[in-house]
């Protein structure tokens, strides 16, 4: 499935225009739990490509909602290399066990669910996602809102004219 197959129905619809209302009233943490709140998954992130390193630029935890920011990694130990790379969604249930990437990342994240984040000008700027050390549930249905919800962060991150 490509990006362009994903289309909210409407309970996503009034899901997008409630994600919009509390990144605009109460900001992009508040924006993160949110999306966290609906998925099993522990985090809930935003994540900067830079180089060799993915950068957190924002971080939700629901064990510790007061945790705004978490640490940086390796880009070849994450999952979001992959959606950077494939430019495309990747969602891992458990990934001891899926053949796309067991042996291919080195990483204690066992599932994740991530969407690219294109910069103003189309590029691959980073990912939002959630992700455990523990096996989640998959949560297909989450996919148009994160990705309506990457474009929304990202323009809230790097307003238009600010460098």
């Amino acid at each position: 499935m490509n990006n362009s197959s994903i289309k909210p129905d409407a309970p996503m619809h009034r899901e997008i225009g409630e994600f919009e209302n509390i990144l605009q009233q109460r900001g992009v943490h508040a924006a993160l739990k949110y999306l966290n709140s609906r998925t099993p998954h522990q985090y809930t992130g935003i994540f900067r490509f830079d180089g060799d390193t993915l950068r957190n630029e924002v971080l939700y935890d629901r064990y510790n909602p007061e945790l705004l920011k978490g640490d940086d990694a390796p880009m070849a130990a994450t999952y979001c290399s992959l959606v950077g790379r494939q430019e495309a969604p990747l969602e891992i249930t458990d990934a001891t066990t899926d053949a796309r990437v067991k042996g291919v990342i080195d990483t204690p994240v066992i599932s994740y669910c991530g969407v690219l984040i294109r910069d103003a000008g189309g590029k691959a700027f980073g990912t939002l996602c959630h992700y455990d050390m523990q096996r989640c549930e998959e949560r297909t249905t989450d996919l148009p809102l994160l990705q309506a919800a990457a474009e929304m962060l990202y323009q809230r991150l790097r307003p238009a004219g600010v460098a």
